[in-house]
């Protein structure tokens, strides 16, 4: 299992995860300028997970939807604006609710500090299976919240994938601090340099990340590397 099982960046915040022989999309803008494979690449999805509404989040959604047959998950104001567009397979969540994937994979929806365009809010995801515990703070999560903290002792999380960007999100400092909250076993950062204005060096998110909590391991991923799971 654990050969097969991989979370890969995709630039900015879109990700795609192997967990227990389900593939998960979240955020997939696969046009970034980042980017390491082309929308025909992306096929066999089996589920899509949208933060919030912002393209260079929903990003081509609807396409791989449509062309993979791919449930996507969001909040319920969001999908429903998808389903309009024509997506067929949909579950609107919440802040707090969580949902089965399958008998071992299983997604919860956190909360997020940014905006949203067509309604709802803005969220995190927290996808739990056998092989690891995965934190999507949420692209574009603005700054550092208190409950982090009740995340990283509820959930027990292996993999957090927090923004340094700044302008729209944390930067490296606060994205470092996070993890003394979340205190997961391991982090990629995400959501820099795709664009001049977000330009910052990973590097300096590691040295801070590892000065605070010395245990955390800091994967700084390229566009289409990939971290197997579990993590050793």
């Amino acid at each position: 299992m654990s050969a097969q099982s991989y979370i890969k960046w995709l630039g900015h915040a879109a990700f795609e995860i192997m967990l227990s022989g389900k593939k998960i999309l979240i955020d997939p803008w696969i046009s970034n300028p980042l980017s390491p494979v082309s929308l025909n690449e992306v096929t066999s999805v089996d589920y899509i997970l949208v933060t919030h509404d912002h393209f260079d989040h929903l990003g081509e959604t609807v396409d791989i939807a449509k062309r993979t047959n791919a449930t996507v998950i969001g909040v319920f104001e969001l999908v429903n604006y998808l389903s309009e567009q024509g997506v067929k397979n949909t579950i609107g969540m919440n802040v707090g609710g969580f949902a089965k994937l399958s008998s071992e994979v299983e997604v919860y929806v956190t909360p997020a500090l940014h905006s949203s365009s067509r309604g709802g809010v803005p969220v995190g995801f927290i996808i739990k299976a056998p092989e690891a515990t995965i934190y999507h703070a949420g692209g574009d999560t603005g700054g550092l919240f208190s409950e982090m903290d009740l995340l990283g002792k509820l959930f027990k999380i292996d993999v957090a994938m927090l923004p340094i960007g700044s302008l729209f999100t944390m930067d490296p400092r606060q994205a470092a601090y996070a993890l003394t909250l979340l205190r997961p076993r391991a982090a990629i950062p995400m959501h820099y340099n795709t664009f001049p204005d977000i330009k910052q060096d990973p590097q300096q998110f590691k040295e801070l990340a590892e000065s605070m909590l010395p245990d955390v391991k800091v994967f700084i991923l390229k566009p289409g590397e990939i971290l197997q799971l579990p993590i050793k």
